[in-house]
């Protein structure tokens, strides 16, 4: 195996980690997969939806997002929005991600 692949193998692991909390957070306003495509595309995190639509049916399993169909609109679609439980979810995640980015950035500086 070669340093590329290991590289790509663990910025893998990294992205699935805070995939959940990148949607959660923008999921404070309610919108419809595609449209969360470019919005997480917008902020320079790329993600397909042969990746997201499993993982929106697995937070709302969880009981951390809700959704509704919009069919007012031509075409329906799918809205999905963060829940009461996933706001709280969202900001346990959300403190435990900045520790962490804080020890990791010590780390990192002395070594």
């Amino acid at each position: 195996m070669d340093k590329a692949e290991i590289v790509s193998g663990f910025l893998l692991e990294l992205r699935r980690g805070t995939l959940v909390l990148c949607v959660l957070a923008i999921l404070k306003e309610a919108t419809y997969g595609y449209n969360l495509i470019s919005l997480l595309k917008d902020t320079g995190i790329s993600i397909e939806g042969n990746t997201l639509y499993p993982l929106l049916r697995r937070l709302e399993q969880q009981g951390l997002l809700e959704s509704h169909w919009n069919t007012v609109e031509t075409k329906p679609r799918k809205y999905y929005s963060i829940t009461v439980f996933g706001s709280e979810v969202l900001l346990e995640l959300k403190q435990q991600f900045h520790s962490l980015s804080k020890h990791m950035e010590k780390l990192l500086e002395e070594h």
